[in-house]
């Protein structure tokens, strides 16, 4: 079962302000994996997670399970 929903191209491209055209050349130059269903492409959000963290200029913050006083 899915734990988080796909995504369509046209939302995936709105989350990242990009075209559609522009993020179907990411799709078929492998940078973003997608799945297609049909006629349609899907984006799965943990790809898409995977994606911006592999492009970002440093690690992610450490998540603190304590709050702080």
């Amino acid at each position: 079962m899915l734990r988080k929903p796909l995504l369509t191209l046209q939302e995936t491209a709105d989350l990242l302000k990009l075209s559609e055209a522009t993020l179907r050349g990411l799709i078929k130059d492998g940078e973003v994996r997608a799945i297609r269903i049909g006629r349609e492409w899907r984006i799965a959000v943990r790809d898409l997670e995977d994606f911006l963290n592999a492009h970002a200029n440093r690690e992610p913050a450490p998540q603190h399970s304590e709050p702080r006083p």
